[in-house]
């Protein structure tokens, strides 16, 4: 049994593939984000990246891998923006990220990666891992941006206080929290941290 599985699997990967891995990627994030990693059905999977079980399978080891692909992908697309590296560094990269970061993608609003941490008992150790990275990733580049500027306050401690800010603003974006009121948000916090 075990043969004629294999077999049949090697078949299905001689196939030309009508699919490419960032198109599946790219439509497998929305249904991750939506109903997290447990609730993610392998159907809806199906369904939003037009791809079978056995051309998912073919290009992916598993709904984990799936996942974690779905997640690397979206932390690359977000760095391509390039919003806290653009020169000169200071608290104009920050207050542009604050305001622009918190995205909607297909319905989903926030920070697909913050939204991660809510299942972080049960996601693959490689998602953690990649989150993980990430925030670390976030906090070095705002206290660049910071230690531009300079600041009293030590700028690694005055970047947690951005990144926590950034957290509550995509948690509050599923408030549906209007454009205008994060903006606002934004700019007041901007004129506070700019003082400290």
């Amino acid at each position: 049994m075990h043969r004629s599985v294999h077999f049949r699997h090697n078949i299905d990967m001689a196939k030309p593939k009508n699919f490419t891995r960032d198109g599946v990627l790219a439509n497998a994030l929305p249904v991750f984000w939506q109903h997290g990693f447990a609730d993610t059905s392998l159907q809806a999977l199906e369904e939003a990246t037009g791809v079978n079980r056995s051309g998912l399978y073919a290009e992916f080891e598993d709904k984990e891998d799936l996942f974690v692909q779905s997640l690397q992908y979206y932390l690359d697309v977000e760095a391509k923006t390039g919003l806290l590296t653009r020169a000169p560094l200071g608290w104009k990269n920050i207050e542009q990220f604050l305001k622009t970061a918190p995205r909607r993608i297909d319905g989903q609003k926030g920070c697909f990666s913050i939204s991660c941490i809510r299942e972080f008992p049960i996601l693959p150790p490689k998602a953690i891992e990649i989150v993980t990275e990430s925030f670390t990733n976030l906090k070095r580049i705002i206290a660049k941006n910071i230690e531009a500027e300079g600041s009293r306050m030590n700028a690694n401690e005055l970047a947690d206080l951005v990144v926590t800010f950034f957290s509550g603003l995509s948690i509050e974006q599923n408030l549906k929290a209007s454009r205008a009121s994060v903006t606002r948000q934004v700019e007041n916090f901007m004129m506070l941290a700019r003082r400290i």
